[in-house]
């Protein structure tokens, strides 16, 4: 199920919630209104007129006699909406990822400027992950994966196994770049505890 995220730059549009309802339908059919709506964070009247929209379209079919027997079933012309929709929802994603990732991998070219080759990243999240592939292509070399969260030690992110702070006393790096934009200055004094003076941080939003 994709599900809604708020966002002040990316704020949805009818093409999104159709799709969003029309995958909850995929998904379960005998999901009410009511629920859809909970599912797409719509209210259940918006459900309903997308519902009606749907079958005027073919591209739904209704079941039940009843609310608690109706169901709600994609017919071909559905399946295929549905098809369309999540491949232009897809691509325009892979756009906005190449583009952040261009981004990033712009900023993190001014780190040559101060002799940085070796770099740990802080946060094994999302935004690690598009930091990770900026780097590839770059003269930089990614030599550890580390993160604060204990439940995430040991377990593999990227081609490495994400480890504690503490290893960033014991491995030769040059920089370590906080790849988290949540608790930067919790994190900031975590790594000057472990390594003190003697490498340096950056932080994504002073690049």
């Amino acid at each position: 199920m994709i599900e809604p995220f708020t966002a002040s730059f990316l704020s949805p549009n009818k093409k999104y919630r159709r799709l969003s309802v029309l995958m909850a339908i995929h998904d379960a059919p005998e999901n009410s209104q009511h629920k859809i709506g909970r599912i797409t964070h719509l209210s259940s009247s918006m459900v309903n007129n997308y519902i009606k929209e749907f079958q005027a379209e073919a591209l739904i079919k209704i079941s039940g006699r009843t609310n608690r027997t109706q169901r709600y079933h994609l017919t071909a012309e559905g399946h295929n909406a549905l098809m369309s929709l999540l491949i232009a929802y897809s691509s325009e994603i892979v756009q906005l990822y190449g583009a952040a990732k261009h981004e990033v991998a712009l900023r993190l070219d001014r780190l040559q400027e101060e002799g940085i080759s070796k770099i740990a990243l802080f946060g094994a999240a999302e935004t690690a992950e598009v930091v990770h592939a900026a780097l590839k292509n770059s003269p930089f070399t990614v030599v550890g994966i580390v993160d604060s969260d204990t439940k995430k030690h040991g377990k593999p992110f990227n081609g490495f196994v994400i480890q504690p702070a503490e290893i960033l006393a014991k491995i030769n790096v040059d920089a370590v770049v906080i790849t988290s934009f949540a608790r930067q200055e919790e994190i900031y004094a975590r790594i000057r505890q472990v390594v003190g003076d003697d490498i340096k941080v950056k932080r994504l939003s002073d690049l």
